[in-house]
């Protein structure tokens, strides 16, 4: 009895309590979102809320069941059967799933009822990466253990890339913050910001743009790196600024007579001229370090010339027109735009405090599409106003820094990834689904944990969540 009342004191009653703060307060919302004046009461099962109330109930059964009946021996047992069952499902929904928003995502289950696949898959993925990674002599900067890593994370992304779920992948990305606190070199996440915004710029401006702006961030690392950083700011500075009065160049009436390129065209051959001397010159002087960053300098400059292929080809139709809404490259607010607009229409008329529950107008009239799922963030703003926006984002935060914090505290590796995996996952999941609802990040199907309707989202973090705490108890032994 008194180690059962240790144990229970153990338990972090504060990341429990945020977590049910949310489930409540989402179901509220689901019920907002939905309500109507012939709507039936909210634990009818013939409504969103009545069945959200009931994936509630099975989501806090089978979490209470992990955190009695399982233990660490077990989960790291259970890692691999998880992680090919979860591989083997997300197979099957590209032969038997059914269409939903453009994404082939679900399987259907007999009693009407849906699952997604690639919701359970995160558990099993963290599973698996808390077992490899948690090994004794495990290191990600050994090659031969980067590779593993590599291709437990490539299969889950590759087989969700096909239905194509551009949110969930994001979320996969988000294991980088992961991979990071376990030894990844932090120089791949900046290449990897660097790539996304060189992408943003072309599509946005040009490549003119992107590729000053490539030579730039060249610039930066390398004086960051070099003996004297204050000369090598100085040459690509007066290298950019000189750059850019190339289309001033071009236009005018002597030299567009015999001009047939596009600015970005002239650049690239004065860079490269530039790049083929500055290589000379360091092997004849036997400098050395300018290798890696003429390297990185051609690999921008060959994103910088594929966007137009990859956004025009490798994106869904639906997809580029949200990326394009969002840059403001065009605007179409009965179409592509119309969620969006929508929905910040719905936050501002929130204010302060909100107009009440049930009492909002965008809600009730049902201006927002997905307003129960993805887009139920807007119901909050609208309803419960700045106030009640600030306190759910506040114990998302909560959740998050208990995470990181027990994560921190753990003595198992593979434990603390696990915890990692969790909180980034959860973070991702906030910022993508709250960005998109108010204008700052493209429209992907991604719901707002423990808040959006759904029963494969709410048992999956509710099973993270779970896991995650009996691991948090073991850290006690």
């Amino acid at each position: 009895m008194n180690a059962t009342r240790t144990t229970y004191k153990r338990l972090d009653w504060i990341l429990i309590g945020s977590y049910v703060l949310l489930a409540v307060f989402g179901w509220l919302n689901i019920y907002a979102a939905t309500y109507s004046e012939e709507a039936g009461s909210i634990f009818s099962l013939a409504s969103r809320s009545g069945n959200q109330l009931m994936w509630i109930g099975i989501s806090v059964t089978a979490g209470i069941l992990t955190l009695l009946l399982m233990n660490s021996r077990i989960l790291r047992r259970l890692a691999w059967p998880l992680y090919i069952l979860s591989a083997i499902l997300l197979a099957a929904v590209l032969i038997f799933g059914h269409e939903v928003n453009g994404s082939k995502s679900w399987l259907s289950l007999p009693g009407g009822f849906a699952i997604q696949p690639s919701e359970f898959s995160k558990i099993a993925t963290a599973l698996c990466l808390s077992r490899v990674m948690g090994t004794y002599g495990f290191k990600l900067s050994r090659s031969a253990d980067f590779l593993k890593v590599a291709a437990i994370l490539i299969v889950p992304v590759g087989l969700i890339a096909l239905e194509p779920d551009v949110g969930t992948i994001l979320v996969y990305c988000s294991l980088a913050f992961m991979l990071y606190r376990e030894g990844l070199p932090g120089s791949i996440l900046g290449l990897a910001g660097a790539a996304i915004l060189l992408f943003l710029l072309t599509l946005k401006f040009s490549p003119f743009v992107s590729i000053l702006t490539a030579i730039g961030i060249v610039g930066v690392i390398r004086a960051a790196t070099s003996k004297k950083p204050v000369g090598c700011i100085l040459l690509f500075a007066i290298y950019i600024t000189a750059a850019a009065f190339i289309p001033k160049l071009l236009g005018t009436e002597f030299i567009s007579r015999f001009n047939g390129l596009e600015p970005e065209y002239w650049l690239l051959i004065i860079t490269a001229a530039v790049s083929i001397g500055t290589t000379v010159y360091a092997i004849r002087k036997r400098a050395k370090g300018w290798s890696p960053y003429l390297i990185g300098l051609a690999a921008s400059i060959a994103l910088i010339f594929s966007v137009d292929f990859i956004f025009h080809n490798v994106l869904q139709p639906h997809h580029r027109d949200r990326i394009e809404n969002l840059l403001g490259i065009s605007s179409d607010l009965m179409g592509a735009g119309y969620n969006v607009n929508q929905s910040k229409i719905a936050i501002g008329s929130g204010g302060l405090t909100g107009k009440g529950f049930l009492e909002g107008t965008q809600t009730k009239f049902n201006f927002v599409p997905e307003q129960s799922t993805d887009f139920i963030f807007c119901t909050i703003g609208e309803e419960w106003g700045f106030v009640g926006s600030i306190i759910v984002l506040a114990l998302y935060l909560t959740i998050i820094l208990r995470i990181v914090t027990s994560a921190e505290r753990q003595k198992d590796i593979g434990m603390r990834v696990y915890s990692y995996c969790v909180a980034s996952m959860l973070f991702m999941h906030v910022f993508v689904n709250v960005g998109m609802t108010i204008g700052v990040m493209p429209v992907v199907g991604i719901p707002l944990p423990l808040i959006s309707y759904g029963g494969s989202s709410f048992l999956t973090f509710t099973m993270l969540l779970a896991i995650h705490l009996r691991f948090d108890l073991e850290r006690w032994k």
